[in-house]
């Protein structure tokens, strides 16, 4: 009767045991599809948002600019011999020409052009130049050793470092920024460093919930490389970027 009753306990304990194990199984992989789906998502956002910016900009230049020209040259043309007239015309042409700038803005902003003519390293010149005359940030750049990163990794890469100095420029209250590109051991390398106040790293991953700081591990992932980042209040901030040539 013993052996039955501790041969009976043995089973239920057992069967406990694997249901515990079946249900801790059960949310690990929950769990993990769920990341996957979440990154999955943010990943086709990205996407979406890229193609998105590549529609507008081409738009904004091949049809609103050449448009706006068009509409100037025929205002121009137009023969009035009121004075006041002349001046509204001449008014006019001068607030097309502004909105002309605003929209090569506004486009390049969305897609550096010369981003796809020229590079990245090019292409970020062109963004501290822009970046440099309406901030007080001293922003240094340089490069080390032969940097071709291929065209498809290029506006990732370009996006981390917009997207790391849009939020220095924010949070960070910082006076300086580092920015510096290499290759090495089959590697590309991307250094960001700025002297600002610093944050909780940890803290600031488990409660961020916009796209920002994901944004910069998803685009790092997507590039099959590795984000590290070193902050601590009052400390500044190092990012680390490392993605493989191939």
């Amino acid at each position: 009767m013993d052996d039955k009753i501790f041969y009976t306990t043995v089973f239920i304990s057992l069967l406990i045991a694997v249901i515990i194990i079946f249900f801790v199984v059960s949310i690990i992989l929950y769990h993990r599809r769920y990341i996957q789906l979440q990154r999955e998502r943010i990943v086709a956002e990205i996407t979406i948002l890229e193609n998105e910016r590549k529609r507008i900009a081409a738009d904004l230049h091949d049809s609103m600019g050449p448009l706006l020209s068009t509409i100037k040259l025929n205002i121009n043309s137009i023969q009035v011999n009121d004075e006041h007239d002349k001046m509204v015309i001449a008014k006019s042409g001068t607030y097309i020409d502004e909105v002309i700038r605003g929209l090569r803005q506004i486009s390049h902003n969305l897609l550096p052009a010369t981003l796809e003519r020229k590079g990245l390293a090019d292409a970020l010149h062109e963004f501290i130049r822009q970046v440099s005359v309406k901030a007080q940030l001293d922003i240094r750049f340089h490069t080390s050793g032969q940097i071709s990163i291929p065209p498809e990794k290029e506006i990732h890469v370009f996006r981390i470092i917009q997207e790391i100095t849009h939020n220095t420029l924010k949070h960070a209250k910082a006076t300086q920024l580092q920015i510096v590109l290499s290759r090495e051991d089959g590697f590309f390398l991307v250094l960001v460093k700025e002297n600002g106040i610093g944050f909780d790293v940890r803290k600031v991953k488990a409660e961020s919930t916009g796209l920002g700081m994901k944004s910069l591990a998803i685009r790092t992932d997507i590039l099959n490389g590795n984000l590290s980042i070193e902050s601590a209040p009052g400390q500044g901030t190092n990012y680390f970027i490392r993605i493989p040539v191939g």
